[in-house]
C-alpha cells in the first residue's frame, strides 16, 4: 500500500531501526537541538526499494520554523549552508569563490501561500552575477560567487514548462551549479515545517501533491543541480492511510480505497502557513547568502 504514502522526503522512505536497506548508507548526527542525517541511494536495486533517485539526501530535522528564536534560526542557517557549500563543491570539482557560478531558481506559485517559498527566497536574496561583468572591483572587495536569481512561476502562470525556461537561462548564464529552491509535501504532519531536505538528484516538481512536471536535473539541464526544500502540506490520503495503520488497520477494502482515491485531491497545511513561508524564504536566503555571497551576507540577519 505504499501507494498512499506520498512524500517528497528520502528520510520517510528509509528507516534506519528496520535493518536498512542493501546499497543504501545512512549517517546521523546531532548539533545542538538538530538532527542531520545523511542518505546516500548508491545501487539500482536500493533506488527501487526506496522509491527515490541515486544520490546523497541530507536532512535536517529541527524544531518547526515559526517556533524558532533568531538565535536557532541562524544556527540552522550556518548549518545548512556549510552542507550546501560541500555538495556544491563536491558536485562540480570547485571553490565557491569569485570563480564560481550560481544560478538559484525559486519553483512554485507565489500566489498560494504554502507554495511560495521558492519565490520568496529569491525575492530575498542578493544578487551579485551583475557586479562581475559590470563593477569587478567591487565584486572582488565582497569574495563572493556569482550569484543570479529567477522565479520562474509553474505551468499554469506561464503556458510553459519550468524545466523549459530554466533550459533556456542557463544556455546564456551558463552557471556552474543550479540550486532549486520549492516547498514539499511530506508524510507526517510531525516533518511540516521542521524538516529541511537537501539533494544532489534535482527534483520532480510538483511530484509530492501527484502534480508530476518535467524533472529538473543535471541529466535533463546538463548542469549539476541541488534540491533544498521544506515540507508544508500533507495528502489528506497520505494522513488517513498513516492513521489506519496506526489504528492496526493494514487490509485497504475497496470502500476505503475509495475514500483514499478520492482524497487524493486535498492537501492539509498548518494554519500558520503564511508565517512559516516567511521564516523558510527568510532562512533559505540567508543560508545561501552565507554560502555563496561572502561579505554581503553579514548583516543578513540582523
Amino acid at each position: 500500500m505504499k501507494s498512499y504514502a506520498r512524500s517528497d522526503l528520502a528520510c520517510e522512505s528509509f528507516l534506519p531501526d528496520a535493518g536498512g536497506i542493501k546499497g543504501a548508507q545512512w549517517q546521523e548526527r546531532k548539533i545542538g537541538s538538530v538532527t542531520v542525517s545523511t542518505l546516500r541511494i548508491k545501487t539500482e536495486t536500493a533506488e527501487k526499494e526506496l522509491q527515490k533517485p541515486k544520490g546523497t539526501y541530507v536532512t535536517l530535522e529541527c524544531p518547526r520554523l515559526d517556533r524558532l528564536s533568531k538565535e536557532e534560526s541562524d544556527v540552522i542557517s550556518h548549518l545548512l549552508a556549510g552542507e550546501l557549500r560541500g555538495m556544491a563543491q563536491a558536485l562540480t570539482n570547485k571553490k565557491t569563490d569569485s570563480e564560481f557560478s550560481v544560478f538559484v531558481a525559486g519553483l512554485g506559485n507565489a500566489d498560494l501561500t504554502a507554495d511560495a517559498i521558492g519565490p520568496k527566497t529569491v525575492s530575498k536574496l542578493t544578487a551579485t552575477r551583475h557586479l562581475r561583468e559590470h563593477e569587478a572591483g567591487i565584486y572582488r572587495a565582497f569574495g563572493c560567487s556569482a550569484v543570479s536569481a529567477l522565479a520562474p512561476g509553474v505551468l499554469g502562470q506561464t503556458g510553459i514548462e519550468t524545466s523549459e525556461l530554466l533550459k533556456g537561462v542557463i544556455s546564456r548564464v551558463k552557471p556552474d551549479l543550479v540550486l532549486v529552491i520549492d516547498a514539499l509535501a511530506a508524510r507526517s504532519c510531525e516533518r511540516l515545517a521542521s524538516t529541511v531536505q537537501l539533494s544532489d538528484t534535482g527534483i520532480e516538481p510538483g511530484a509530492g501533491v501527484g502534480n508530476h512536471r518535467s524533472a529538473i536535473s543535471q541529466r535533463t539541464l546538463g548542469v549539476p543541480v541541488i534540491a533544498l526544500g521544506i515540507p508544508t502540506v500533507v495528502d489528506s490520503a497520505t494522513l488517513v492511510y498513516d492513521a489506519l495503520c496506526k489504528a492496526g488497520i493494514r487490509e485497504i477494502g475497496d470502500s476505503l480505497s475509495q475514500v483514499l482515491n478520492n482524497g487524493r485531491s486535498f492537501f492539509v497545511s498548518p494554519k500558520e502557513s503564511d508565517v512559516i513561508s516567511d521564516k523558510a524564504a527568510a532562512l533559505f536566503a540567508y543560508a545561501v547568502s552565507l554560502a555563496f555571497a561572502g561579505e554581503l551576507a553579514e548583516g543578513f540577519g540582523e
